[in-house]
């Protein structure tokens, strides 16, 4: 139990004005002096227990009447712990550039806005807290606990299952946990956004895996380092969120992971870099199962790492020549609309297009027929054939050396069905040449005095086409071996191009 003579004098300064909401300011007004990251050298002037605190937003000293108490304080010491695990207290916590010197435990607590703006704090501990107000820590230093009941590996600020009313502002933090996790937030629930603008860097990795954000993440010009144990510098699996902001300069040296998302509104990378994990071959940006009206990827440059992009749903993606790297994943992706930004010629585009694809490790039909598919859409039907032919020449080169061979009969006589002309002019270039070949010579007709005179090029358009019949064939044969074998050869042709063009028209009807 706390008592009004044990107290010292900013003690007894804070017990004061805390009825009244009355800020206490311990600072001494010299930048050097009040600098927080001395805190530890002030003195007993300046210090204020961490028991003292607690027992105010307890009712140790009720308010007064027509007054709004609020434990406002600045420029202090705090000695020993903040214990409020479990606690219910109904006023405003809101302190600035202060010193603590143990961790702050509200794990299970209920209460208003929190503030802790400017300071220095060995950790936060939060999980399953219920905040009505906002949670500001703008311009904090938050660094890893040395233990949470919750997570086996360091962790600055823990959120997990917490809910906050309003929004968490964290514009200008520092959360530090190398190589364990910044912010262990899984299954937050919030009811405003969270602000990681203007400076805020994360040593570690942030999780909000199956977290509610109906007003957003906002991360202009952040920058993530030092992820976690598995690489992952930003998780965000599972999540529900209206908008992702990670635009302006922002940084992430590992994995931003959004398997499984729903992102109702907008995903921005405008300007960001995806360094991806430098320890293993991680992805840089895993969005598997990802569900999102637009997103923007028009990075500042490539990713280092690879892009998984596996099952993921969008309405509008956009990106640029800095967008991906060697190694993209688009099995399963699919998207209303693709637009690349500040493209050349239409033709370009759909060059671009078709490298992005082939930066896919292994041949999947999905990202070919996808993209064929929005080319129709948009009344491109010669650049929806294009790519449905680059499919089949992908193709063709996993399978076995037979096949191989066919497809490339049917590659170079009919374009696989999506170039029928082909077929045209091999027929004219067979027919010109049994035409040269089979004037010089006199054929021997089957019987004499009947049937039409000998003309070489309808007798080699018989040849080259074997449905029904032009009466030359059956009318004229050879006895010199020359032109026999070529009319062997003309035949033979014929009955190829036919087929191919069978089977690439059917295939080409098949897939329209």
């Amino acid at each position: 139990m706390i008592s009004y003579n044990d107290l010292t004098p900013p003690e007894r300064a804070l017990w004061d004005a805390f009825p009244e909401g009355r800020r206490v300011d311990l600072r001494v007004g010299t930048p050097e002096d009040d600098h927080v990251t001395g805190g530890g050298e002030w003195g007993a002037d300046r210090t204020v227990r961490g028991a003292v605190i607690v027992a105010l937003l307890l009712g140790a000293n009720a308010a007064r009447p027509g007054a709004v108490a609020c434990l406002r304080l600045a420029g202090a010491r705090i000695a020993g712990h903040l214990r409020l695990a479990g606690a219910q207290f109904e006023y405003a916590l809101w302190i600035e550039e202060c010193w603590f010197e143990a961790a702050v435990d509200l794990l299970g607590a209920s209460a208003q806005t929190i503030v802790m703006t400017g300071c220095r704090v060995p950790g936060i501990e939060a999980d399953s807290a219920q905040i009505e107000g906002n949670l500001d820590l703008r311009r904090s230093v938050v660094e890893s606990l040395d233990s949470s009941p919750f997570n086996d590996i360091s962790t600055a600020l823990s959120l997990s299952d917490a809910k906050v009313a309003g929004g968490m502002l964290l514009n200008g933090a520092h959360l530090s946990a190398p190589g364990g996790l910044a912010m262990a937030a899984g299954g937050l629930a919030m009811g405003g956004g969270i602000y990681c603008n203007r400076g805020f860097v994360a040593r570690g990795e942030i999780r909000l895996v199956g977290a509610q954000l109906p007003r957003g993440l906002y991360m202009r010009g952040s920058h993530l380092h030092d992820p976690g144990p598995h690489g992952v510098a930003l998780a965000l699996n599972n999540a529900v969120v209206s908008r992702l902001d990670f635009s302006d300069g922002f940084t992430a040296n590992g994995t931003v992971q959004l398997r499984s998302t729903q992102i109702s509104d907008r995903v921005g990378f405008e300007g960001g870099t995806l360094n991806g994990s430098p320890d293993d071959d991680a992805p840089a940006l895993l969005c598997r199962l990802m569900q999102a009206v637009d997103v923007d990827l028009t990075l500042a440059r490539p990713p280092t790492g690879a892009v998984d992009l596996r099952g993921a749903q969008v309405s509008y993606l956009y990106d640029s020549e800095q967008s991906w790297p060697t190694v993209v994943q688009l099995e399963g992706f699919v998207y209303g609309s693709i637009k690349k930004v500040e493209s050349g010629e239409r033709r370009d585009c759909v060059n671009h297009r078709l490298a992005w694809i082939r930066r896919s490790p292994a041949y999947s039909p999905q990202p070919y027929e996808q993209l064929a598919s929005w080319y129709r859409t948009i009344g491109h039907d010669d650049d929806a054939r294009r790519i449905l032919l680059a499919k089949q020449r992908h193709r063709r080169r996993a399978m076995p050396w037979p096949a191989r061979v066919w497809g490339h009969l049917l590659d170079a006589t009919v374009g696989y069905g999506y170039r029928p002309w082909l077929a045209g002019v091999w027929l004219l270039a067979l027919a010109l040449l049994g035409t040269l070949a089979f004037r010089t010579q006199s054929p021997t007709p089957v019987k004499k005095g009947e049937g039409a005179p000998f003309q070489p090029l309808v007798y080699a358009l018989d040849l080259l086409i074997p449905i029904g019949g032009l009466g030359q064939r059956s009318a004229w044969y050879w006895t010199d071996p020359g032109p026999q074998w070529l009319a062997y050869a003309l035949l033979a042709s014929g009955w190829v191009l036919t087929t191919a063009i069978v089977a690439g028209v059917s295939r080409t009807l098949q897939k329209n």
